[in-house]
C-alpha cells in the first residue's frame, strides 16, 4: 500500500498555476479532484457526458461538485462523431482520450491550465492505449508519477472523509464491456448499464460486467459472489439479461463467467 499522503498530491498540484481535473466520477477521478478542489484556488473540473459514461456517474460529479463548491463543466467530447472510436479497434481509448483531451484544452487552453487525470500506478502496468493520448497532450498523472497505487487511494479517500466512495467499485466506461471489433451505438452502451444494474439489483456483488461478444452476451461476476450463486439465481440472472438486450441483439445467448479484467480486449487483433 503506497503511504504518499493528501498533502504531497496537494503539494505537487501547486507547482502549477491552474488545473483542470478531468473527472470521470470513478473513485481515481474524484480523490484527485476533492484534493486539488480542497487545496488550489485555480482549478476547473470537467466531466465528459457521454453514452459511454453511466447517468450514475454523471449524477455522482454532480452531487461533489455542488458538495465540494466546484467550478464544474460539463462537456461533449463527441467521441461517438469519431468512426475511428465507434468501429471499436483494439486502441479505442486512444480516440476517446484524444477527444477529451482536446476538448477540454479548448476551453482550459486560454489559461494555460494543467490537464491531470486520475490515473494511478496500478494503471501503468495494464494496455492503456488512453495513455498516449494523455502524453500528445501533456497530461499530468499526479497519483501515478507519486507511485500510488488503487489501494492508496482507497486510503486517502477514507482520509478526506468520502464516505462510500472510498470503497467505490472500479468501472471503466461501458465501451469497455463490447468485446473488440464490434460496432459500439449509444442505445447498446444504454442497454448494457440497464442489464448490469438489473443484475446488480438482484446480487451483491464485488464486479459486475456485461460483456457483448461475438458469440453471445457473458454476464461476468467476481469468482467468489458466483461460486455462492444458486441454480436458480443463475437462471434468473441470464433471463433478466436477455430479456433487457433483446432490444438490441436478437435472442441473444447469456451466460455466466468469474470476472476478468479487460476480457473485451481481443489484442491479438492489433496489426
Amino acid at each position: 500500500m503506497s503511504h504518499v499522503s493528501t498533502d504531497a498530491v496537494a503539494e505537487m498540484l501547486q507547482g502549477f498555476a491552474r488545473v483542470a481535473v478531468a473527472v470521470s466520477g470513478g473513485i481515481d477521478s474524484l480523490t484527485l479532484a476533492t484534493i486539488a478542489g480542497r487545496g488550489h484556488c485555480g482549478v476547473d473540473m470537467f466531466h465528459a457526458i457521454s453514452p459511454a459514461v453511466p447517468p450514475e456517474a454523471t449524477d455522482r460529479v454532480r452531487d461533489f461538485a455542488a458538495r465540494e463548491g466546484w467550478r464544474l463543466q460539463l462537456i461533449d467530447a463527441a467521441e461517438f462523431d469519431r468512426d475511428e472510436y465507434v468501429s471499436n479497434p483494439v486502441n479505442r481509448c486512444f480516440y476517446c482520450k484524444q477527444s477529451l483531451y482536446s476538448a477540454i484544452n479548448a476551453i482550459a487552453g486560454s489559461t494555460s491550465a494543467q490537464i491531470v487525470s486520475g490515473t494511478n500506478a496500478d494503471d501503468l502496468h495494464e494496455y492503456r492505449p488512453g495513455l498516449d493520448a494523455a502524453r500528445q497532450h501533456g497530461v499530468r498523472h499526479p497519483f501515478a508519477e507519486l507511485g500510488v497505487a488503487k489501494d492508496g487511494i482507497r486510503s486517502m479517500a477514507q482520509s478526506l472523509g468520502l464516505g462510500a466512495i472510498a470503497e467505490l467499485p472500479s468501472s471503466p466506461c461501458l465501451s469497455s464491456r463490447v468485446e473488440t471489433g464490434i460496432g459500439i451505438t449509444p442505445s447498446l452502451l444504454r442497454l448494457v448499464n440497464v442489464a448490469e444494474n438489473a443484475v446488480r439489483a438482484r446480487i451483491s456483488a464485488g464486479a459486475i460486467r456485461c460483456r457483448i461478444r461475438r458469440a453471445g452476451v457473458v454476464i461476468e461476476i467476481d469468482a467468489d459472489t458466483l461460486s455462492r450463486l444458486s441454480q436458480e439465481q443463475k437462471q434468473d440472472l441470464t433471463q433478466v439479461v436477455g430479456t433487457v438486450l433483446a432490444a438490441a441483439l436478437e435472442f441473444p445467448e447469456v451466460s455466466l463467467a468469474p470476472y476478468r479484467i479487460g476480457s473485451a480486449f481481443l489484442v491479438k487483433q492489433i496489426a
